[in-house]
């Protein structure tokens, strides 16, 4: 990018089932890697019937013209033009939309692309290393994030031009490294009919964690909710619950080293979402890093492997709008 060119404003937006998130980027500074973000704005999702009309109502808060970029991370599935936000209902196309508000430069990615592209430009003070290590310049990046879903996305490097690849890694077979693992897997088998990543490590994958973790120790299983395993655990109330954490904070450390080989992610891993911030210390006092590089021959391959914890706002605002200038 050109320094000496004034930066043209582009319209970001985050938009999920619940909240849809607005801002305005006016600047980059090239020197740090940081974007200037302003004029935020939140709307309630369900209080509009399009896309189209969510974004006129940011555009009309604006006290200027309307920029002529946009960049927006949608939480719905994309194929070529068509855009599905499936919660909503919303659903629209990238020549429709660009046509209709006269941009002249429009992306629309992923949550998960968002985050991929995103890794780059995250601050080093504002998130938590878990797994030290040295990141290779130009090298692949792996993100990924168990909450709701479990989502995984790459920035992958290729003459120092730069990709995002989207994927469905949450839905591949979950593996055991142990017998106790095994014996987890087999008992939640008996609820699911594939025991895939998502299935354990997002949105109720606690509570059948928990619920097989118990009956292994050959405990009683009470009728708890992620929440309030969470909350027992980290208020040392339920040894069980504490056990729980700790697995998962465990198991994901295999999960993460075997993203980390999949996308061949010499350039970091980093790991978001809406559940593991909330554990951080029982996450630094797990068995995270060790699983991470136990890969047997190419254990060597990871162990350099650096892995941050995401915590840093405004992270689909900055992915977004470098997915627009990022060359």
């Amino acid at each position: 990018m050109n320094s000496v060119t004034k930066f043209q404003p582009i319209i970001v937006a985050d938009v999920g089932g619940t909240n849809a998130r607005f801002a305005l980027v006016t600047d980059f500074d090239v020197a740090s890697l940081q974007f200037t973000i302003a004029h935020a704005q939140t709307f309630v999702s369900a209080e509009f019937t399009s896309l189209e009309s969510v974004l006129s109502a940011y555009i009309a808060t604006l006290p200027f013209s309307q920029p002529t970029r946009a960049a927006l991370a949608v939480a719905g599935p994309m194929k070529g033009q068509e855009v599905n936000l499936t919660n909503l209902g919303w659903r629209f196309t990238l020549n429709a939309l660009k046509t209709e508000f006269n941009f002249q430069e429009l992306k629309v990615i992923n949550d998960f692309a968002a985050f991929a592209y995103a890794a780059p430009y995250l601050k080093t003070d504002q998130n938590l290393p878990i797994k030290h290590g040295t990141a290779e310049t130009y090298s692949n990046i792996a993100v990924m994030g168990p909450g709701t879903g479990f989502g995984a996305a790459a920035l992958v490097f290729n003459d120092h031009q730069q990709s995002v690849l989207s994927c469905e890694a949450g839905h591949i077979t979950l593996a055991a490294v142990n017998e106790f693992e095994r014996q987890l897997i087999s008992l939640i088998a008996q609820e699911v009919k594939h025991v895939s990543v998502e299935t354990v490590f997002s949105g109720s994958g606690l509570e059948r964690l928990y619920r097989a973790v118990a009956t292994v120790k050959q405990q009683p299983v009470e009728d708890y909710s992620a929440a309030r395993i969470s909350e027992l655990a980290l208020l040392g109330q339920c040894d069980i619950c504490q056990q729980t954490l700790a697995q998962f904070c465990d198991w994901i450390g295999s999960v993460a080293g075997d993203l980390a080989l999949t996308f061949g992610a010499r350039g970091g891993v980093f790991i978001g979402g809406g559940i593991l911030p909330r554990m951080q210390d029982v996450l630094l006092q797990s068995q995270f890093a060790d699983r991470f590089m136990q890969k047997g021959i190419m254990s060597h391959y990871v162990a350099d492997i650096p892995v941050t914890l995401v915590t840093q706002d405004n992270i689909p605002f900055i992915g977004a709008a470098a997915s627009l200038i990022a060359r």
